[in-house]
């Protein structure tokens, strides 16, 4: 064997490679696994150049994936005052009051709906607080904002307007815009009057973010968006990305065949540690605004539409993509949308199907979890979402879905025990991108998951963010497993993720985060 670059001694090796379960030493080459053994094989492995690092019985498992997060995308998102600590109307009208200017804005992000108290989201509630200053307040879900006055006079929304997706400029009575925007187009009439950041700035807080997410032991993240090509090349071209980056973009209703020859052309363009890989899509939007498509109306009476106002023009674009070749993911929350998203991928005919996955998937009926592993489609969920949820039934999300479909939420036990691919994630900003969190609260649920002990096992979750990783994105013959020739994507926790208790697991030491052969953080 050539002389290896990296050798890691002394761990206790957790492979999830069925040919060898567990070893004690790794050696790594040019950014992959060398070779697999014991603390006797490490003397022949040895040469003059290796670095050997001493884990000093640190758990070595394969590098955790963040298999839904938006890293670059999420740099905007997550500008300004940090809300995800309001509980109430109050609280939020006090943390506007207190916020820092941002080129005379008050820019929030993060907040929680039930901050409400089940009052509509208007911008009469705290507008008295600003001082007249404009104010654009992201949501927690992502999928709608709140905007004062002067914010939409700023960018001349006057009243309702009309778009190629399912979105939303709420309206009073009288037509005028009660500052609540629901989705992305919405949303997006405000984009070119908010404050930005400097290119440098966003650079800094990217190279920030991504050493903060390896530090959790993170080594790569399936980003559910287009990102940003020229800032993440020019970040990588100089430096090792931390965590390796799979961007799929989104696909948007209103495509046409040139849009769709983009999107193909855009595949396997990247560069170190970063890489296109699929396409996005959004059958619905979330159950507290409203949007997330479902069999029977919920108890506001809404979400009876798909994001696509014509859900047989998505069918049409998977069906493109797939005969070239390309991955999807379809953002899909409520049981309608994931049905159809099912349905679609099941008239693609018996080739290639596990080329698809759906994203979120917080309630489902039962008919639908055995098709997940029937057609290869697998489901990528993230646990951390629950704890916007609440166990007693009194937070939006339950209150909307209503008691029947709220005891059938995010169904991690379900799929697993149907034979599903269940890949794990945060969906970072909507929640901490931190890897132990998304793997304690997949083995105990928060909130409205938390009474059905609908949980996982500590191998399952481990499992979820690695090895159902890999398989998710196509990726499982060269990552998600600790053997030979495989991607040589690392973590050490101080603990074992598998046999820890969850809520220790949370404050589990990261003994290091090794990334493409790369040593990218290691602990104190």
């Amino acid at each position: 064997m050539p002389t290896p670059g990296l050798i890691l001694t002394g761990a206790k090796v957790r492979t999830l490679d069925p040919a060898r379960p567990y070893a004690t030493a790794v050696a790594v080459r040019d950014g992959v696994i060398a070779a697999v053994g014991d603390e006797s094989d490490v003397r022949d492995w040895r040469g003059p150049g290796t670095e050997v690092v001493a884990l000093e019985g640190a758990h070595l498992v394969p590098g955790l994936v963040d298999a839904h997060s938006h890293p670059v995308w999420g740099l905007d998102m997550a500008t300004g005052v940090d809300l995800s600590g309001v509980t109430d109307l109050a609280g939020l009208r006090a943390a506007l009051a207190a916020a820092e200017r941002i080129d005379g804005w008050v820019i929030g992000h993060a907040l929680d709906h039930n901050a409400f108290e089940g009052r509509p989201v208007d911008r009469t509630l705290i507008e008295d607080v600003l001082a007249g200053a404009p104010a654009f307040l992201r949501l927690y879900d992502g999928h709608s904002a709140l905007a004062t006055g002067a914010a939409l006079a700023a960018a001349g929304v006057t009243g309702p307007r009309s778009f190629a997706q399912r979105s939303e400029v709420v309206c009073d009575a009288e037509g005028r815009p009660t500052g609540h925007l629901v989705e992305h187009a919405a949303m997006d009439l405000l984009a070119p009057v908010l404050p930005r950041p400097s290119y440098a700035a966003r650079r800094a807080r990217l190279v920030e973010l991504l050493s903060a997410m390896a530090a959790t032991g993170l080594t790569g993240a399936h980003v559910m968006d287009a990102g940003d090509a020229e800032l993440v090349g020019s970040v990588a071209g100089e430096t090792v990305l931390p965590v390796r980056l799979r961007f799929a973009p989104w696909c948007m209703p209103g495509v046409d065949e040139t849009g769709l020859a983009e999107l193909i052309a855009l595949q396997g363009s990247g560069g170190r540690h970063w890489q296109v890989g699929g396409v996005k899509f959004f059958m619905d939007g979330t159950v507290e605004g409203g949007t997330a498509w479902l069999e029977h109306a919920d108890c506001h009476g809404q979400g009876t539409e798909a994001f696509w106002p014509d859900p047989e023009a998505y069918a049409a674009a998977v069906r493109h993509l797939h005969t070239a070749g390309v991955r999807t993911a379809t953002h899909a929350i409520g049981d309608a949308a994931v049905r159809h998203a099912l349905d679609v991928v099941a008239a693609l005919g018996p080739t290639g199907r596990d080329r698809h996955r759906i994203e979120h998937i917080e309630t489902a009926p039962d008919d639908l979890l055995p098709r997940f592993a029937e057609l290869g489609v697998a489901a990528s969920m993230q646990p951390p979402h629950t704890a916007y949820t609440r166990a007693d039934g009194t937070d939006q999300w339950s209150r909307r879905l209503g008691t029947t479909r709220a005891a059938h939420a995010w169904r991690l036990r379900d799929l697993r025990d149907a034979g599903a691919i269940v890949a794990l994630g945060s969906d970072w900003p909507i929640a901490h991108y931190d890897a132990r969190a998304v793997l304690a609260t997949a083995r105990a649920p928060r909130g409205a998951a938390s009474a059905r002990g609908a949980g996982l096992t500590g191998l399952e979750a481990l499992e979820g963010c690695t090895s159902h990783a890999a398989r998710a994105a196509g990726e499982a013959e060269v990552a998600g497993r600790i053997a030979v020739g495989y991607r040589a994507d690392l973590t050490a926790l101080a603990l074992d993720p598998v046999e820890a208790p969850a809520d220790e697991l949370l404050e589990t030491p990261v003994s290091l985060t090794v990334t493409g052969g790369h040593v990218v953080h290691r602990g104190d």
